[in-house]
């Protein structure tokens, strides 16, 4: 049997609020007036693998459901299962654990906007015969596309640290791995473990995609005896790569290199290389360490060419970001074909006198804009409504929208059926669905949805 792939699609959504409601979970949010989910379903069916079990909580499982059995008819065999809502992405593999039969299961994250083909990875896995191969990309940068529409230099573009990760020689084992809050520490890195490797590279500009191939038995065998494990990317990834040198296998009375001394370094700094005084052949490691038969395994990277695009839709700015991107310099992964004028302009959609729609935009079919209207790079959802002289610029403006006469947006986000009344200014805000700005109002920075009574 060939790979089975899990596509983890809920997970928490508390910092995309007030993005996400009841109507749009986080799976069907849209970039670039898409779901987000249908990027790595896409991807998926790319790498021919269709045969996909989709994991979602309770209250956004139907419509899921319903979103993929329409759009993938034909394309994708899909079962939507549902769990708890916040087990985490450990919890969610740990409750859908005795439908996993194959040799091995790929495990996608259902927020991943990116190019790197889930089959690669796949590749990769079976012929290092790893216990887990993971995605490792190049940290994306965040923040505004142009710097002069933002105040300070600390709101320029620039990369974030989320991980620091050793590597073998050959950049082909995954070492060592610390993630999370623990990245602003210092670093611990065992002496056993260098002396077994001869050579570990030290990098903290690698972003794990949460994109993982597991070996069957060795995910459940962890899943089952970690009962606290909730986090794939900050506890099962990291107690694989602990404990791929212990001299018994998992669960074995056997000591763990990591069990040993260490020695400590500055976190600081994009590349460093740590190495014990001797040679080492770069394949002892591999048939010395990994490759013994009385235990062991093997923990693997695949590392993502930078050319590669790679992101995920996990917070308010991401999903800014996501979307800048995927109408800029990845408009291949939008799956449109953009105009001469490096824009798409649905043909059903009516332009008023004197209006300019910029290059990297997009409006979707049945919106209407009055006269001298100015959108600059951003996205407009289906059948808006926008009146004279508004000017959009980075923003994304989702379905059914009313904005009055003489709005201005940038660095915003509009969800479905809001209404924006007269000369409303919005900069840098995100509007929940159904909200109404009054009119004449201007507001920074700020998170504007109606109350739970009012919904």
């Amino acid at each position: 049997m060939d790979f089975q792939v899990v596509v983890l699609a809920g997970g928490t959504s508390e910092k995309l609020s007030p993005l996400v409601s009841k109507d749009v979970p986080k799976a069907l949010l849209p970039v670039a007036n898409r779901p987000v989910l249908s990027y790595a379903l896409d991807l998926l069916e790319a790498s021919d693998l269709k045969d996909l079990i989709v994991v979602e909580g309770q209250e956004a499982a139907q419509l899921v459901d319903a979103w993929v059995s329409s759009a993938y008819l034909d394309r994708l065999r899909v079962e939507v299962v549902v769990v708890s809502e916040d087990l985490g992405s450990a919890g969610a593999l740990r409750a859908i654990s005795k439908r996993l039969m194959a040799n091995d299961i790929l495990v996608v994250s259902g927020d991943l906007v990116t190019d790197v083909l889930p089959g690669a990875v796949a590749a990769t896995h079976r012929r290092n015969g790893a216990a887990v191969t993971a995605l490792l990309c190049s940290v994306p940068v965040s923040g505004p596309s142009d710097t002069s529409s933002s105040s300070g230099k600390d709101k320029a573009k620039k990369p974030n640290r989320l991980n620091i990760v050793g590597l073998d020689r050959s950049k082909q084992f995954l070492l060592h791995i610390v993630s999370g809050t623990d990245v602003e520490k210092d670093i611990q890195v065992h002496k056993r473990k260098i002396q077994a490797v001869g050579q570990m590279e030290i990098r903290s500009d690698l972003m794990d995609a949460h994109l993982y191939a597991f070996k069957r038995t060795i995910l459940q065998d962890v899943l089952e005896q970690k009962e606290a494990y909730r986090s794939i990317r900050l506890e099962v990834l990291p107690y694989l790569v602990r404990s791929q040198l212990r001299s018994t296998p998992s669960g074995g009375s056997g000591t763990s290199v990591d069990e040993i001394e260490s020695s400590a370094f500055q976190s600081s700094g994009n590349l460093q290389c740590l190495s014990q005084h001797r040679v080492i052949a770069p394949s002892a490691f591999k048939q010395d360490v990994l490759s013994r038969s009385s235990g062991g395994h093997r923990c693997c990277a695949y590392i993502a060419s930078k050319s590669k695009y790679c992101h995920r839709l996990n917070s308010i700015q991401s999903y800014c970001d996501i979307n800048r991107d995927v109408i800029g310099e990845v408009s291949h992964l939008s799956g449109y074909s953009f105009s001469a004028q490096n824009n798409i302009i649905h043909p059903s959609s009516v332009l008023g006198s004197k209006t300019t729609i910029g290059p990297h935009c997009i409006l979707a079919e049945g919106s209407q804009l009055g006269d001298k209207c100015s959108v600059k790079r951003s996205v407009i959802g289906r059948h808006c409504r926008i009146g004279s002289n508004v000017k959009i610029v980075n923003s994304v403006v989702m379905n059914h929208v009313v904005i009055e006469d003489g709005c201005h947006i940038q660095g915003s986000v509009v969800c479905n059926n809001v209404q924006l009344q007269e000369r409303a200014v919005l900069k840098d805000c995100q509007v929940g669905a159904g909200y109404i700005v009054t009119a004449g109002s201007e507001h920074k920075a700020e998170s504007l949805a109606r109350k739970y009574s009012e919904l």
